[in-house]
């Protein structure tokens, strides 16, 4: 007798995303605030194999306990929209970590190397579709880092495109919130980050942005809550589809 303890097909083709960023793409909304989804189209990830998706997709802190928490994320939303609407199913690449700088995800760095070889092993039974990215929290903290951001982010971006030959991947951007607590020492460079966005996008190319306004967070001051993650996967869904049409 097999024991099969949860593990579906593996041998099935579908559309992929890699999730990279920092902690409100890992998602911390905290559990119970908002109905669990449940798609059997959807998948993440596991041990270079698709499981059923089920969350924490992006599980880089406790789950259970700590301040900070691996919890509901926008990608899961975002998926349960792309499946519906095209009527494919569609895995996600966990790559997420939260806290980190646009410095530390540069082409050569541990975060990289380790998105670019995720996505790769993914590639063998899917098709990549787009990169999910939410990240620039941690570089509002100075003013050089602000400025450093769109060069290194572009470097960042272009250079996975690269690795996985796929010069023209979309690529889904959203702003961070308008409203991080005063708490951060931002210093309102977050709402100069959003403002430069579009314009980076349009630098990086076949690349749009999310916007964040009226997503509300958490009693932290910086991470999104659960159901403004929902919404805001829904928007990244959005963007995207403005992007790439019906395709």
């Amino acid at each position: 007798m097999s024991v099969n303890d949860g593990i579906g097909k593996t041998d099935f083709k579908t559309d992929s995303f890699l999730m990279i960023g920092q902690s409100n793409m890992a998602g911390r909304g905290d559990f119970g605030e908002v109905p669990e989804i449940v798609n059997d189209k959807c998948f993440m990830l596991r041990m270079g194999r698709w499981q059923f998706m089920s969350e924490p997709i992006n599980p880089d802190r406790y789950i259970f306990g700590g301040g900070f928490h691996s919890g509901i994320s926008l990608a899961a939303s975002f998926a349960n929209k792309y499946a519906e609407h095209f009527n494919r199913q569609v895995g996600l690449i966990p790559c997420a970590d939260g806290g980190t700088t646009v410095k530390q995800w540069q082409p050569g760095s541990i975060l990289f190397d380790h998105c670019v070889m995720q996505a790769k092993l993914a590639m063998r039974s899917s098709e990549l579709r787009g990169i999910l990215w939410h990240q620039g929290e941690s570089d509002c903290d100075s003013d050089e880092n602000l400025e450093m951001y769109e060069e290194r982010v572009r470097r960042v971006l272009c250079g996975i495109r690269e690795q996985l030959g796929m010069s023209q991947l979309p690529i889904i951007i959203g702003e961070i919130s308008y409203n991080i607590s005063e708490g951060w020492n931002t210093n309102r460079r977050h709402i100069e980050f959003n403002r430069r966005l579009p314009e980076i996008a349009k630098k990086i190319g076949n690349c749009a942005v999310v916007s964040s306004k009226d997503l509300s967070l958490k009693s932290d001051g910086i991470h999104f809550n659960s159901e403004s993650l929902r919404e805001f996967g829904i928007r990244y869904f959005n963007e995207y589809l403005k992007l790439v049409g019906n395709n």
